[in-house]
């Protein structure tokens, strides 16, 4: 008997040796380009191989169904261009002769990114990945088909600027999953309006992933990057990338959607700034949201806001806006494209020649401290201090390069982004949970440090999570012992308390929460869970938890005068704890 594949066109059963569908006619062989994976090919015994979607210097994206759940999906296959030499008949790829290293440096790097990304999906706002195949010397990310069009296109079908409240109720789950992303210490670099995608139901998805060789200049791979929206450390190998990155490109495909034109691009701005304000291109955008997207889009990283949820505050509120402009008010905001142009004042003969002097007694003190390190040399054996041992400790790039770095206590994302160890070492990363430091920093590695390490050697990383995190379920109407033991279930801990009910709700039954529906908690953290007392039952919620008083208590919590309040001496004995 044949073995049995989905067309990817029908989802079908369809016989192997078939060049054609039985079902739709559509045809297998010879319909992908050459070099590409044929239509029909069974990856994993569970994914067939459908069309080619588009090739860029990292890989190909195929379409394609899972064979056991009979559903759509698309596969991101790593094919760097640069580096791949031609694929043999049994569809194995080759690395071009003098990149092997390269080449396994670099798909070792996809696979880690996409594992990475699987582990925090599905979640709110990104592209799930599904699984990482590894075959044919290479690896494969399947990923879900969630439907709907590029934001690209649904703004081509959307002429005209869109209301600022509008383009943040379709991006806000775009943000969530940056926010996501950046909690496990991964970087997207790849933000527009080309790599989200609109669903039906108007809400925005984020897809597009890709290594950091593919989204950074004069990488080993042919990079890939978005005028407009492309952050301008991404030009040059000699800047840091970080969250500020993604803050970068999420700020210009707000402005696109609000001005309804993308921003100058960053390289552009870099010899001559002249992007204009929001305000200044559509006078229907709030000054607040104008100067929010000014903040956001500044060039130096240091100068511009530094993450995705303080540019969400800043462009919801004009209050969180004055406070960061505030806090960001290093650079004057008139005359700062002259400043960056060479267009400002002129220095005066006395401030040159202030600056000479001063050079000269650097250089006079530098030449005499000198002088007595090789004295004290002299008089004393040679001893390494533990200032001096900490700091080289610290670095990542002053070590021989025969000589393994200590690496522990540093970003991940630093290190991936030191193409001095990459080009040299190989690493494997393992993750942890810790509670103690923060996500994406190395906690352990192996050899040690100062290890003497042939180069195209593995080091071995264990990298921080950051604290377990787990998705709040939503409660609201549920009964009270229900709410506990979903909560409970997840790893955090239910505080409960009663709250008055006028009638509105069920009596026993979950009114609110502290921690909102479908954000990220801390395992082991207290959720406040609200509880509708009997009707007309004079209580109030007072939790005594330090960690839950931010949150609000409903505004049934307590009943007005007229209904007859009691005393705050009253209240404060009628509060009561139920039990767990």
């Amino acid at each position: 008997m044949d073995a049995i594949r989905l067309c990817p066109y029908c989802l079908r059963p369809a016989p192997i040796p078939a060049s054609a569908c039985p079902h739709c006619a559509h045809r297998f062989a010879g319909v992908n380009p050459a070099g590409s994976l044929p239509v029909g090919t069974v990856l994993a015994g569970r994914y067939t191989i459908g069309e080619l979607i588009r090739v860029d210097g990292e890989g190909i994206l195929y379409q394609g169904a899972e064979n056991h759940g009979a559903f759509r999906v698309t596969v991101k296959e790593y094919l760097p261009l640069t580096l791949s030499a031609e694929r043999t008949d049994g569809l194995m790829l080759r690395p071009k002769p003098g990149s092997e290293v390269l080449f396994k440096t670099t798909r070792m790097d996809f696979a880690d990114l996409y594992r990475s990304i699987q582990r925090i999906t599905p979640a709110n706002g990104l592209e799930a990945v599904l699984d990482v195949v590894e075959a044919n010397n290479t690896v494969y990310a399947v990923m879900e088909s969630p439907g709907g069009r590029p934001l690209q296109k649904w703004l081509e079908e959307h002429p005209g600027p869109v209301d600022p409240a509008q383009a943040r109720e379709m991006l806000r789950p775009v943000f969530d999953g940056v926010v996501a992303m950046h909690r496990v210490g991964l970087v997207h670099r790849g933000i527009c309006p080309e790599n989200i995608r609109v669903l039906d139901n108007g809400r925005a998805r984020l897809a597009g992933y890709a290594t950091v060789g593919l989204r950074t200049a004069g990488s080993g791979l042919h990079e890939q990057l978005y005028e407009g929206y492309s952050a301008p450390e991404q030009y040059s190998t000699a800047e840091f990338e970080g969250r500020y990155t993604d803050e970068y490109s999420l700020a210009a495909v707000f402005y696109r959607m609000v001005c309804g034109q993308s921003p100058v691009p960053a390289a552009q701005r870099a010899v001559s700034d002249s992007n204009p304000r929001a305000k200044t291109l559509e006078p229907s955008v709030p000054v607040y949201v104008s100067e929010a997207l000014q903040m956001g889009l500044r060039l130096k990283p240091a100068e511009r806001i530094q993450t995705v949820p303080l540019l969400m505050e800043a462009l919801s509120s004009p209050e969180k806006t004055d406070e960061l402009a505030r806090s960001l008010r290093s650079i004057p905001e008139e005359g700062e494209a002259g400043a960056k142009t060479g267009r400002g004042r002129r220095p005066s003969v006395q401030t040159i020649l202030t600056s000479i002097l001063l050079l000269l007694a650097v250089l006079t003190a530098l030449t005499l401290w000198s002088m007595l390190g090789r004295l004290s040399a002299l008089e004393a054996p040679p001893a390494s201090s533990p200032a001096s041992s900490e700091a080289d400790s610290s670095s990542v790039i002053t070590q021989p390069k025969n000589q393994v770095p200590n690496l522990v206590g540093i970003s991940y994302a630093q290190v991936q982004n030191h193409r001095e160890y990459t080009g040299i070492y190989l690493f494997y990363v393992t993750e942890e949970y810790s509670d103690d430091v923060p996500a994406g920093t190395i906690l352990r590695q192996q050899p040690e440090a100062g290890t003497l390490l042939p180069a195209g050697e593995t080091i071995r990383l264990v990298v921080s999570k950051g604290p377990k995190m787990v998705e709040m379920p939503q409660l609201i109407g549920f009964p009270q012992d229900s709410a506990v033991r979903e909560l409970e279930s997840r790893g955090l801990v239910p505080s409960c308390f009663m709250v008055f009910n006028d009638g509105s709700y069920a009596s026993g039954c979950v009114v609110s929460a502290s921690v909102e529906a479908g954000t990220m908690a801390e395992v082991g953290s207290t959720v406040v869970v609200y509880i509708a007392a009997d009707r007309d039952v004079p209580v109030s919620a007072a939790p005594e938890d330090p960690a839950a008083s931010s949150a609000p208590a409903p505004a049934e919590s307590a009943p007005s005068a007229e209904e007859g309040a009691p005393s705050a001496e009253e209240s404060a004995s009628s509060a009561q704890q139920l039990p767990e």
